[in-house]
């Protein structure tokens, strides 16, 4: 393998490498940044380039495995940081102009875990403002592309690390999901991702002058997005690591106790009166056969209501949002945005006052109702979105518009509500009348086994084959 083909690597062939000396580090890292400066200016995924400090520390990687120093999980695996979270010395600005000198004083958990385990921060990736849309753009940084063409938004809000690491920017990419923020990128890119459950990987921004609210420490979580489901088996370890800043975190290991027998996996097709795409649908049939055949037992069975949940959690998530971060979106936010929020009250009707706490309450009905459902079925197959992904600013055309990027995604923000985890990954690559576009699924699961869902979305990538060989064909003409 030549120089220009590393960045080509996944984080577990890299690591495979980089661990035993076969590659150094400062080659992992230069392959990646020299792929970085040749695609990004066309997909401004990544907003802060940090080249030179990457090599600095790769070198210094290096070095302390010649001495005989401890070599980390993820020695030398170049990463990207979402510019929503800390990163000591460099701004967070989440997308917003007014943050745009706000220098992070420390790092945050999951940087200083990604770093601690051997990783390398070579860029910081785009998010729309504030991290509440679910397409990327803001005035500050502008807008980032999806590498398999304009016709497809990147996603949101982790639109930047979508788009980078499946462009080849890096092995691993940082994101965060209050509502599908890793989902929505994974989906629109053919990546994979993991949403981890509540409290899973410790979270806390050094540079935050107040706390979040309580639904937003609740429903965000912080994880990765990559190439392939391996890659998460692989650095999910390192992310979970405890940090005293997060006193909510929840110290579990990565895998769990096995499963006797085949495990069950309820199955559904419902979209609760939205149509049903017929590339959609056979995504999902590829997701069910492959999970057979991988001897999971596969049931179509219908799972507690997801769409009362789903939209009352996002509801009551909007009632805080109203409360306390709307005089923000006025003060700083743009035009854009203030009108996109203007049309998600419309959507999803702030519940507020004491029905808000009643709802709090209510939260506890249908974590229970979905916990005892996956005693029976530990992980549940079903739609991400019930169409192919949409078109860049779709969320900006109004009512229709809202309806078709969020209305929707209820298997995805119900998710959040619960503090469950689910994984996202390819089952198809479709063939559109505006071009190849990548269709992912969804798989939930149990509370603290998102290494149940990983494993069904191996399976899955096992017969599907990841989508980052079509798309660098796509880019580059070469497999």
């Amino acid at each position: 393998m030549t120089q220009s083909d590393i960045w080509r690597l996944s984080a577990t062939d890299l690591t495979a490498l980089t661990r035993n000396g076969e590659l150094s580090a400062e080659d992992a890292v230069q392959s990646s940044i020299d792929r970085m400066k040749l695609v990004n200016p066309d997909l401004n995924a990544v907003v802060e380039d940090l080249s030179a400090e990457a090599l600095e520390r790769a070198r210094a990687h290096d070095q302390a495995r010649a001495q005989g120093g401890p070599v980390g999980p993820l020695h030398g695996v170049p990463v990207t940081i979402k510019i929503n979270v800390d990163q000591k010395g460099h701004a967070t600005s989440n997308g917003v102009v007014a943050l745009k000198d706000v220098i992070a004083p420390d790092d945050a958990p999951i940087v200083r875990n990604l770093q601690n385990a051997g990783a390398v921060v070579i860029g910081r990736t785009n998010t729309p403002e504030f991290s509440f849309r679910a397409d990327t753009d803001n005035p500050l940084h502008g807008r980032t592309h999806n590498p398999w063409g304009r016709h497809i938004s990147p996603g949101g809000s982790s639109g930047g690390a979508g788009a980078a690491v499946m462009a080849g920017i890096g092995v691993l990419a940082h994101g965060n999901d209050i509502g599908g923020s890793l989902r929505f990128p994974a989906a629109a890119n053919g990546a994979v991702t993991v949403k981890p459950g509540l409290g899973r990987v410790p979270a806390w921004n050094p540079s935050q002058q107040a706390e979040r609210g309580l639904l937003a420490q609740s429903m965000s979580v912080q994880g990765l997005i990559t190439r392939s489901a391996a890659d998460l088996h692989l650095s999910m370890p390192c992310l979970i690591a405890a940090d005293p800043r997060d006193p909510f975190h929840v110290p579990m290991p990565w895998h769990g106790e096995p499963l006797d027998g085949p495990i069950k996996v309820a199955f559904t097709k419902e979209t609760f009166g939205y149509a049903l795409h017929p590339e959609v649908e056979k995504a999902l049939d590829t997701a069910r056969d492959a999970l057979i055949d991988a001897g999971y037992r596969v049931e179509e069975v219908s799972p507690p209501d997801v769409f009362d949940c789903g939209r009352t959690g996002y509801r009551t998530l909007m009632g805080e949002v109203l409360t306390l971060l709307k005089g923000d979106i006025e003060a700083a936010g743009s035009q854009t945005i203030r009108e996109i929020f203007d049309v998600y009250f419309q959507e999803f009707p702030p519940i507020t006052g004491t029905e808000l706490v009643r709802m709090l309450a209510k939260r506890t009905h249908y974590a229970r109702e979905w916990s005892l459902f996956l005693e029976d079925y530990p992980l549940v197959l079903s739609p991400f979105l019930p169409q192919p992904f949409f078109k860049p600013n779709r969320d900006t055309e109004g009512a229709e518009g809202v309806h078709e990027v969020l209305g929707c995604a209820v298997y995805s923000y119900a998710m959040n509500f619960l503090g469950l985890p689910a994984a996202c990954v390819p089952a198809r690559l479709a063939d559109l009348p505006q071009g190849p576009q990548p269709i992912n699924i969804q798989i939930a699961a149990r509370r603290w086994r998102e290494d149940l869902a990983v494993d069904a979305a191996a399976a899955i990538e096992a017969r599907v084959g990841q989508m980052s060989r079509p798309l660098w064909e796509r880019l580059d003409g070469t497999n």
